[in-house]
């Protein structure tokens, strides 16, 4: 992501960086499991390069919760899958 860091300070770049490489990462286990690795990579590469001029401080920081949050509800149903305990609030 050569024009990320050319356009964010370098430890904004970097943290956006992990997150990309863990979002794909995310994606291509899911799209193992599912057999649809293609199309799920394909959906995280398109939602950052939607993303990729964008210079706001507080935007970026939403689009980083957005992804971070969506990272933590996989493991969340993952873990709930695997333990058979559910973790969330539904009654």
């Amino acid at each position: 992501m050569p024009s990320l860091q050319g356009s964010l300070p370098p430890e904004l770049a970097d943290n956006v960086i992990r997150l990309y490489r863990e979002c794909l990462r995310r994606a291509k286990y899911i799209g193992q499991k599912k057999h649809n690795t293609g199309l799920l990579v394909n959906m995280v590469r398109q939602q950052f390069k939607m993303h990729k001029n964008e210079t706001d401080p507080e935007k970026i920081q939403k689009l980083k919760d957005d992804a971070a949050r969506g990272l933590i509800n996989h493991m969340l149903y993952e873990s709930e899958q695997i333990t058979g305990r559910s973790f969330s609030k539904s009654k």
